[in-house]
């Protein structure tokens, strides 16, 4: 099979396209031929070598892909070849044509969602899902800011947020990306690239501020987020890139919960509620994953460079 190879932690060209042994299934795994993969920012992290947990070199980046499973593992008996399903993990990466994974990193990928949907599935949407109730505690009637909300977490916490009955306001810096968010289902959207945005902000609150916040970018927009939140609100971090100096009054004055999160930190039974969730609203149509571009997989390298670009618009997938 192809895959693409990182052999040494550095800059994107070290990501490689080469011929590598198909994985051979044991005890509770599967093969899947991979028909599409995800491309998340923490893939980039780690290629750098720039992250907290490394992976042995050499490697295979990726954990969100979409496809068919082809042969299955002793003790499988939920699966079969020929299923279509996506990923939220994987034992061996799935910048590949095909990946080897454990059981319960497979779900059921629904006939209406198409390979490229279900390879933006997994990190984007856990991540949101996590964030909002499991992180967050939002609660329907509620008022949610999401900022960065056009790229792929963004957009599936609007997805999820207006699906389950909060007031979603959502940022973006582009038209292009304002015109998405509310598309997606945003009350409102605001140009997190205007200086009065936080003053438009409170306008729509009623000068209540919001109760949640979903930060992508803390080292940015911390310290903002805590004047605009509502008594008792809580900021749930999903990115930064660097330090920032925050008034702890402005949390004091609040009651203010600023709350971190990593995908990864997730116990394996909050995970499988998520799943089960997604799983749902995939198959009733209320959660649509948005595709921004395709690559082909041997232009890995490419995107890890645009993943990083500001002006996200949904998910990039490598296509096998």
């Amino acid at each position: 099979m192809k895959a693409i190879r990182v052999h040494q932690f550095g800059d994107p060209q070290v990501l490689q396209l080469v011929d590598a042994p198909d994985p051979r299934p044991g005890s509770h795994q599967a093969l899947i031929r991979v028909r599409c993969a995800g491309v998340n920012p923490v893939e980039t992290y780690i290629r750098s070598g720039k992250y907290g947990r490394l992976p042995p070199l050499p490697y295979t980046p990726g954990s969100d892909a979409a496809g068919e499973i082809e042969v299955v593992g002793p003790d499988v008996h939920r699966w079969k070849p020929g299923d279509r399903v996506y990923t939220s993990g994987s034992l061996t990466g799935v910048y590949a044509e095909k990946t080897l994974c454990r059981c319960n990193q497979i779900h059921p990928l629904p006939d209406a969602v198409t390979f490229e949907q279900g390879a933006a599935v997994g990190v984007p949407y856990a991540t949101a899902w996590r964030a909002l109730f499991q992180r967050g505690r939002a609660a329907p009637g509620e008022s949610v800011l999401v900022h960065g909300a056009s790229g792929g977490v963004g957009i599936a916490a609007v997805q999820i947020a207006r699906a389950h009955g909060l007031r979603v306001i959502g940022t973006a810096g582009t038209e292009a990306g304002r015109r998405l968010v509310a598309e997606q289902g945003a009350h409102h959207v605001l140009d997190h690239r205007q200086p009065d945005y936080p003053a438009a902000l409170l306008d729509l609150t009623g000068n209540h501020g919001v109760h949640l916040v979903l930060e992508m970018l803390a080292n940015v927009n911390l310290g903002r987020d805590l004047s605009l939140l509502a008594r008792h609100g809580r900021i749930v971090i999903i990115g930064s890139r660097g330090p920032i100096e925050i008034n702890p009054r402005d949390a004091m004055s609040r009651d203010a919960d600023i709350l971190g999160m990593m995908l990864f930190n997730a116990p394996e039974a909050e995970l499988e509620m998520v799943h089960a969730a997604l799983v749902a609203g995939l198959e009733r149509g209320f959660l649509q994953p948005v595709v921004g571009r395709r690559l082909p997989v041997a232009n890995a390298a490419e995107a890890h460079r645009l993943i990083l670009e500001p002006g996200a618009l949904g998910k990039i997938v490598l296509q096998t």
